[in-house]
């Protein structure tokens, strides 16, 4: 609280990946910043929190979440979500964006992304300016890609006058039409309407060859496929401003989780095979993968508990992005800075966010947990809507605390 005691926690393992700091440290918050990392004693009136043998870093910022649920990111330890424009209505309007960044205050701060087209229909521009100066702080093109290339074109060279990083989905419009998985075994013997993975590949050296010629920036959601993957690496070799996300699910499953019909399992793009998972993987060990967010998209019982292709894509994710992150720190794929940053840093320095750091000065946005506590997914336990295709998963890392802007905002 502004002109309140200091906040000092003492005791744990204190990372910061924008500076390099990894040690056992005391830290000091002062007026919601960074007062001070080091060995020093506590100031005499702080408010002590003793965090030892516990991880402290910067709170985790979730790029790409279709719904704001503040309860669900406070006990997942996100301080910051990054909205998609898919709400009802559409993000397509400067007053919508303005109501969307204000309602997670102050617990989470949401950051929206503006929708690229009137509706989402990939058809007309939205007016992309106007959304920035009412907080805006991406375009996107939503759950689909926008199928006409010459609108995409005049979308990435607009949003490059603005200086917005534009947010897609990297599926050919026409190829993934009416699927609801991918070409494969599984998808054959269950007799469900698939894609074939290449879908991804062809929206990816699509729009990055027009990022290329516009000089946008561009940053793909969720790159799922071996093939796409090479097209990323591919750009990013010519100095195309390129990046990419991902989310545990398709690090952690491949397409036999949906055997059995399991509609939970039912995401978007759909769960690949395993040697595109493997290929993911690898993506982010060698970085071609910077970001991983948790693509919370709850939906409700009756949505879910349907036949797979009438149920609808996603899942609740916020709550489960730092335990199942840090299963990439436990199987050598990253350290745990690096994990850190992919989920924090990385995220901040994309979208220009003042955050993802514990460097002096920077907001006390905060997270401070055990990355050994054990427990298992249980979805009815969630702080919104519990479906999850990790539902009875033995797991490690809890959140201990979560702490917005010098405040604690939950504790478990």
């Amino acid at each position: 609280m502004m002109g309140g005691p200091p906040l000092a926690i003492t005791g744990g393992r204190v990372i910061c990946p924008a500076s390099g700091h990894d040690a056992i440290a005391t830290l000091v918050v002062r007026d919601r910043r960074i007062a001070g990392i080091g060995n020093d004693a506590p100031p005499s009136d702080a408010q002590v929190i003793d965090a030892t043998g516990l991880v402290v870093a910067p709170g985790l910022i979730d790029a790409g979440v279709f719904r704001a649920d503040a309860a669900a990111a406070n006990a997942g330890g996100i301080t910051r979500m990054i909205l998609m424009p898919d709400q009802s209505p559409p993000l397509d309007d400067p007053a919508l964006v303005a109501f969307a960044q204000g309602s997670g205050k102050p617990d989470v701060w949401v950051h929206p992304l503006a929708a690229a087209t009137r509706g989402l229909k990939g058809i007309e521009l939205a007016e992309i300016g106007l959304a920035h100066a009412a907080g805006a702080i991406g375009v996107a093109t939503g759950r689909e890609a926008i199928a006409d290339a010459r609108v995409m074109q005049r979308l990435l060279a607009y949003a490059h006058g603005h200086g917005l990083v534009v947010v897609t989905h990297a599926e050919d419009r026409a190829l993934a039409a009416g699927a609801v998985a991918t070409e494969g075994e599984y998808a054959t013997r269950m007799g469900l309407p698939a894609a074939p993975a290449f879908a991804e590949a062809l929206a990816i050296i699509r729009d990055c060859r027009l990022a290329e010629a516009t000089g946008a920036r561009l940053h793909i959601r969720q790159v799922t496929t071996a093939e796409g993957l090479a097209a990323v690496r591919a750009a990013q070799g010519r100095g195309v401003d390129v990046t990419a996300g991902i989310t545990p699910a398709h690090l952690l499953l491949n397409d036999m989780a949906v055997s059995g019909f399991r509609s939970f399992a039912r995401l978007s793009p759909p769960l690949r095979s395993e040697r595109d998972r493997l290929a993911a993987i690898a993506g982010v060990r060698d970085g071609t993968i910077c970001i991983l967010a948790s693509g919370h998209d709850p939906q409700s019982q009756e949505d879910k508990r349907q036949p797979f292709a009438d149920a609808r894509a996603g899942m609740a994710g916020a709550e489960t992005l730092l335990a199942l992150g840090l299963g990439l720190v436990r199987d050598g794929v990253l350290s745990l800075p690096a994990m850190v940053a992919l989920v924090s840093t990385n995220p901040a320095r994309r979208f220009g966010l003042v955050a993802g750091t514990l460097q002096l000065g920077a907001p006390a946005d905060l997270v401070i947990f055990d990355e050994h506590a054990p427990w298992r997914i249980d979805g009815d336990k969630f702080h919104g809507a519990g479906n999850t295709p990790f539902n009875g998963l033995p797991t490690a890392g809890r959140v201990r605390m979560t702490i917005k802007g010098g405040d604690v905002v939950w504790r478990a």
